[in-house]
Protein backbone atom coordinates (compact mmCIF):
# COMPACT_ATOMS: atom_id res chain seq x y z
CA UNK A 1 0.00 0.00 0.00
CA UNK A 2 3.00 2.13 0.72
CA UNK A 3 4.02 1.95 -2.51
CA UNK A 4 0.67 2.87 -4.34
CA UNK A 5 0.50 6.14 -1.98
CA UNK A 6 4.10 6.80 -3.16
CA UNK A 7 2.94 6.57 -6.78
CA UNK A 8 0.20 8.48 -6.57
CA UNK A 9 1.87 11.23 -4.84
CA UNK A 10 4.76 11.49 -7.50
CA UNK A 11 2.25 11.58 -10.38
CA UNK A 12 0.10 14.11 -8.93
CA UNK A 13 3.36 16.17 -8.24
CA UNK A 14 4.21 15.43 -11.63
CA UNK A 15 0.62 16.67 -13.01
CA UNK A 16 0.61 20.05 -11.45
CA UNK A 17 1.05 21.96 -14.96
CA UNK A 18 -1.71 20.14 -16.82
CA UNK A 19 -3.87 20.39 -13.21
CA UNK A 20 -3.43 24.15 -13.69
CA UNK A 21 -4.45 24.15 -16.90
CA UNK A 22 -7.46 22.34 -16.26
CA UNK A 23 -8.67 24.55 -13.41
CA UNK A 24 -8.36 27.59 -15.74
CA UNK A 25 -10.60 25.49 -18.43
CA UNK A 26 -13.52 25.01 -15.45
CA UNK A 27 -13.32 28.20 -13.82
CA UNK A 28 -13.35 30.04 -17.18
CA UNK A 29 -16.39 27.60 -18.07
CA UNK A 30 -18.35 28.87 -15.12
CA UNK A 31 -17.18 33.09 -15.15
CA UNK A 32 -17.06 35.50 -17.63
CA UNK A 33 -14.45 38.33 -17.46
CA UNK A 34 -15.38 41.18 -19.31
CA UNK A 35 -13.38 42.69 -21.60
CA UNK A 36 -11.29 39.97 -21.60
CA UNK A 37 -11.93 36.87 -24.51
CA UNK A 38 -12.03 32.64 -22.91
CA UNK A 39 -9.27 31.69 -24.69
CA UNK A 40 -6.84 34.39 -23.87
CA UNK A 41 -7.90 33.84 -19.86
CA UNK A 42 -6.64 30.88 -20.20
CA UNK A 43 -3.42 32.11 -22.20
CA UNK A 44 -2.52 34.33 -19.64
CA UNK A 45 -3.35 31.40 -16.62
CA UNK A 46 -0.32 28.66 -18.56
CA UNK A 47 1.87 31.67 -19.15
CA UNK A 48 1.20 32.68 -15.23
CA UNK A 49 1.49 28.62 -14.24
CA UNK A 50 4.80 28.52 -16.60
CA UNK A 51 6.80 31.50 -14.59
CA UNK A 52 5.77 29.84 -10.80
CA UNK A 53 7.13 26.56 -11.99
CA UNK A 54 10.33 28.15 -12.88
CA UNK A 55 10.42 30.72 -10.08
CA UNK A 56 9.33 27.74 -7.62
CA UNK A 57 11.78 25.12 -8.82
CA UNK A 58 9.28 22.92 -9.69
CA UNK A 59 10.97 22.95 -13.14
CA UNK A 60 14.01 23.62 -14.42
CA UNK A 61 15.78 25.69 -17.24
CA UNK A 62 16.29 23.06 -18.96
CA UNK A 63 13.28 21.30 -18.58
CA UNK A 64 11.68 24.76 -19.82
CA UNK A 65 13.56 24.52 -22.82
CA UNK A 66 12.62 21.08 -24.02
CA UNK A 67 8.31 22.01 -22.66
CA UNK A 68 9.26 25.16 -24.96
CA UNK A 69 9.69 23.03 -28.10
CA UNK A 70 6.98 20.80 -27.67
CA UNK A 71 4.93 23.56 -27.39
CA UNK A 72 6.02 24.66 -31.12
CA UNK A 73 5.67 21.26 -32.67
CA UNK A 74 2.05 20.67 -30.66
CA UNK A 75 1.14 24.17 -32.04
CA UNK A 76 2.33 23.83 -35.84
CA UNK A 77 0.30 20.45 -35.97
CA UNK A 78 -2.46 22.59 -34.50
CA UNK A 79 -2.52 24.85 -37.09
CA UNK A 80 -2.51 22.36 -39.49
CA UNK A 81 -5.07 20.17 -38.27
CA UNK A 82 -7.81 23.41 -37.56
CA UNK A 83 -7.22 24.17 -40.82
CA UNK A 84 -7.61 20.71 -42.27
CA UNK A 85 -11.25 20.61 -40.53
CA UNK A 86 -10.00 18.00 -37.61
CA UNK A 87 -10.89 19.88 -34.98
CA UNK A 88 -12.26 23.90 -34.05
CA UNK A 89 -11.77 26.63 -31.70
CA UNK A 90 -15.24 28.33 -32.12
CA UNK A 91 -14.60 31.24 -29.33
CA UNK A 92 -13.46 34.46 -30.49
CA UNK A 93 -10.16 35.55 -28.89
CA UNK A 94 -6.94 38.50 -29.57
CA UNK A 95 -4.49 35.64 -29.48
CA UNK A 96 -6.15 33.22 -31.87
CA UNK A 97 -3.52 32.70 -35.26
CA UNK A 98 -5.20 31.14 -38.21
CA UNK A 99 -7.98 29.95 -36.33
CA UNK A 100 -5.91 28.37 -33.31
CA UNK A 101 -6.00 30.26 -29.67
CA UNK A 102 -2.02 30.39 -28.61
CA UNK A 103 -2.68 28.39 -25.53
CA UNK A 104 -3.46 25.46 -27.52
CA UNK A 105 0.46 24.90 -27.34
CA UNK A 106 0.62 24.37 -23.49
CA UNK A 107 -1.78 21.72 -23.97
CA UNK A 108 0.86 19.24 -25.57
CA UNK A 109 3.66 21.38 -23.50
CA UNK A 110 1.77 20.15 -20.25
CA UNK A 111 2.51 16.49 -21.70
CA UNK A 112 5.85 17.17 -21.83
CA UNK A 113 6.09 18.72 -18.16
CA UNK A 114 4.38 15.43 -16.85
CA UNK A 115 7.41 13.43 -18.73
CA UNK A 116 9.76 15.58 -17.28
CA UNK A 117 8.87 15.38 -14.01
CA UNK A 118 7.64 12.14 -13.56
CA UNK A 119 11.41 11.01 -15.30
CA UNK A 120 13.07 12.96 -12.67
CA UNK A 121 10.76 12.08 -9.53
CA UNK A 122 10.31 8.55 -10.52
CA UNK A 123 13.55 7.47 -11.75
CA UNK A 124 13.30 6.50 -14.85
CA UNK A 125 15.67 3.95 -16.28
CA UNK A 126 15.49 2.13 -19.73
CA UNK A 127 16.45 -1.16 -20.61
CA UNK A 128 17.10 -2.91 -24.21
CA UNK A 129 16.88 0.51 -25.86
CA UNK A 130 16.64 0.12 -29.63
CA UNK A 131 19.14 1.30 -31.93
CA UNK A 132 18.92 5.32 -32.25
CA UNK A 133 18.09 4.93 -36.21
CA UNK A 134 15.14 2.87 -35.72
CA UNK A 135 14.08 4.71 -32.73
CA UNK A 136 14.67 8.53 -34.44
CA UNK A 137 13.55 7.42 -37.69
CA UNK A 138 10.14 5.85 -36.37
CA UNK A 139 9.41 9.15 -34.65
CA UNK A 140 10.19 11.44 -38.01
CA UNK A 141 7.59 9.00 -39.61
CA UNK A 142 4.48 9.14 -36.90
CA UNK A 143 5.19 12.76 -37.04
CA UNK A 144 5.02 12.89 -40.83
CA UNK A 145 2.11 10.67 -40.70
CA UNK A 146 -0.02 12.99 -38.72
CA UNK A 147 0.04 15.41 -41.46
CA UNK A 148 0.56 13.75 -44.37
CA UNK A 149 -2.25 11.10 -44.16
CA UNK A 150 -4.45 14.08 -45.03
CA UNK A 151 -3.37 13.49 -48.35
CA UNK A 152 -2.17 9.92 -48.73
CA UNK A 153 -2.80 6.64 -46.76
CA UNK A 154 -2.66 6.64 -43.18
CA UNK A 155 0.09 4.43 -41.97
CA UNK A 156 -0.57 4.11 -38.15
CA UNK A 157 -1.37 0.44 -38.11
CA UNK A 158 1.95 -0.07 -40.28
CA UNK A 159 3.76 2.46 -37.62
CA UNK A 160 2.26 0.43 -34.52
CA UNK A 161 3.62 -2.60 -35.63
CA UNK A 162 7.03 -1.49 -36.27
CA UNK A 163 7.07 0.68 -32.87
CA UNK A 164 5.92 -3.21 -31.49
CA UNK A 165 8.87 -4.47 -33.58
CA UNK A 166 11.47 -2.16 -32.41
CA UNK A 167 10.75 -1.33 -28.68
CA UNK A 168 9.80 -5.75 -27.79
CA UNK A 169 12.46 -5.86 -25.90
CA UNK A 170 13.20 -2.74 -24.32
CA UNK A 171 11.76 -2.01 -20.29
CA UNK A 172 11.55 0.79 -18.41
CA UNK A 173 11.59 0.70 -14.30
CA UNK A 174 10.64 3.34 -12.01
CA UNK A 175 11.87 3.23 -8.54
CA UNK A 176 9.51 3.68 -5.50
CA UNK A 177 11.15 3.79 -1.85
CA UNK A 178 13.70 1.01 -1.64
CA UNK A 179 12.07 -1.12 -4.96
CA UNK A 180 12.20 -0.84 -8.19
CA UNK A 181 9.04 -1.80 -10.95
CA UNK A 182 9.53 -2.81 -14.22
CA UNK A 183 6.97 -2.30 -17.01
CA UNK A 184 7.38 -3.77 -20.87
CA UNK A 185 8.02 -0.26 -22.76
CA UNK A 186 4.76 -0.36 -25.30
CA UNK A 187 2.63 -0.93 -22.25
CA UNK A 188 4.46 2.15 -21.06
CA UNK A 189 3.27 3.88 -23.89
CA UNK A 190 0.12 2.56 -24.30
CA UNK A 191 -0.97 3.79 -20.41
CA UNK A 192 0.52 6.90 -20.79
CA UNK A 193 -1.76 7.64 -24.20
CA UNK A 194 -5.00 6.22 -22.39
CA UNK A 195 -4.34 8.77 -19.32
CA UNK A 196 -4.08 11.61 -22.32
CA UNK A 197 -6.87 10.61 -23.67
CA UNK A 198 -8.75 10.15 -20.36
CA UNK A 199 -7.92 14.10 -19.92
CA UNK A 200 -8.94 15.00 -23.70
CA UNK A 201 -12.19 13.80 -22.78
CA UNK A 202 -11.95 16.34 -19.62
CA UNK A 203 -10.59 19.23 -21.41
CA UNK A 204 -13.03 19.24 -24.11
CA UNK A 205 -15.79 18.85 -21.87
CA UNK A 206 -14.66 22.43 -20.29
CA UNK A 207 -14.43 23.55 -23.90
CA UNK A 208 -10.46 23.61 -24.56
CA UNK A 209 -11.46 22.81 -28.57
CA UNK A 210 -14.38 20.63 -30.34
CA UNK A 211 -14.76 17.83 -32.28
CA UNK A 212 -16.89 17.98 -35.89
CA UNK A 213 -19.34 15.80 -33.23
CA UNK A 214 -19.06 17.48 -30.60
CA UNK A 215 -20.58 20.69 -32.11
CA UNK A 216 -24.55 20.15 -31.29
CA UNK A 217 -23.64 18.91 -27.77
CA UNK A 218 -19.84 17.56 -25.95
CA UNK A 219 -19.74 13.28 -26.66
CA UNK A 220 -16.99 11.14 -25.34
CA UNK A 221 -13.80 11.72 -27.55
CA UNK A 222 -13.62 8.72 -30.23
CA UNK A 223 -11.65 5.93 -28.47
CA UNK A 224 -9.68 5.55 -31.57
CA UNK A 225 -8.19 9.06 -30.23
CA UNK A 226 -6.43 6.36 -27.78
CA UNK A 227 -3.55 5.20 -30.93
CA UNK A 228 -2.95 8.93 -31.85
CA UNK A 229 -1.81 9.95 -28.42
CA UNK A 230 -0.07 6.23 -27.87
CA UNK A 231 1.88 6.96 -31.03
CA UNK A 232 3.09 10.59 -29.76
CA UNK A 233 4.09 9.37 -26.90
CA UNK A 234 7.11 8.35 -28.57
CA UNK A 235 8.12 11.47 -29.89
CA UNK A 236 7.48 12.81 -26.52
CA UNK A 237 10.20 10.51 -25.08
CA UNK A 238 13.01 11.55 -27.97
CA UNK A 239 12.24 15.54 -26.93
CA UNK A 240 12.62 14.23 -23.28
CA UNK A 241 15.96 12.73 -23.88
CA UNK A 242 17.61 15.40 -25.50
CA UNK A 243 16.39 17.45 -22.46
CA UNK A 244 18.54 14.56 -20.69
CA UNK A 245 21.39 15.05 -22.73
CA UNK A 246 21.52 19.10 -22.42
CA UNK A 247 21.56 18.49 -18.45
CA UNK A 248 24.04 15.75 -18.06
CA UNK A 249 26.34 16.22 -21.09
CA UNK A 250 27.87 14.03 -23.29
CA UNK A 251 28.36 10.37 -22.48
CA UNK A 252 31.38 7.56 -23.77
CA UNK A 253 29.92 6.89 -26.93
CA UNK A 254 30.96 6.37 -30.74
CA UNK A 255 32.14 9.63 -32.98
CA UNK A 256 29.76 8.64 -35.26
CA UNK A 257 27.01 7.72 -32.81
CA UNK A 258 27.41 11.28 -31.26
CA UNK A 259 27.97 13.41 -34.34
CA UNK A 260 24.40 11.50 -36.30
CA UNK A 261 22.04 10.70 -32.40
CA UNK A 262 23.91 12.49 -30.04
CA UNK A 263 20.80 12.51 -27.88
CA UNK A 264 20.64 8.78 -26.77
CA UNK A 265 24.39 9.28 -25.09
CA UNK A 266 22.98 10.65 -22.01
CA UNK A 267 20.76 7.42 -21.53
CA UNK A 268 24.35 5.10 -21.01
CA UNK A 269 26.01 7.91 -19.21
CA UNK A 270 23.53 7.81 -15.99
CA UNK A 271 21.94 4.15 -16.94
CA UNK A 272 18.87 5.74 -18.09
CA UNK A 273 19.09 3.21 -20.97
CA UNK A 274 20.85 0.04 -20.32
CA UNK A 275 22.08 -2.89 -22.68
CA UNK A 276 21.27 -0.67 -25.88
CA UNK A 277 21.24 -3.23 -29.10
CA UNK A 278 24.43 -2.92 -31.05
Amino acid sequence: MKYLFRFTYLQALSCIFPVIIFAALAVSKLVDIPGLPRYDFILLICLAAQVFMLVSKLETIDELKVICLFHAIGLGLELFKVHMGSWAYPEEAYSKVFGVPLYSGFMYASVASFICQAWRRLDLRMYNWPKPVFAVSISVLIYMNFFTHHFSYDIRWLLKVLLVMIFLKTIVTFRLHDRVFKLPMILSFLLVGFFIWLAENIVTFFGAWQYPNQQAAWSLVHIGKISSWFLLVIISIIIVAQLKRVKSGMAESSAGEKAMFPWVAVFSKHGVVEGQKK
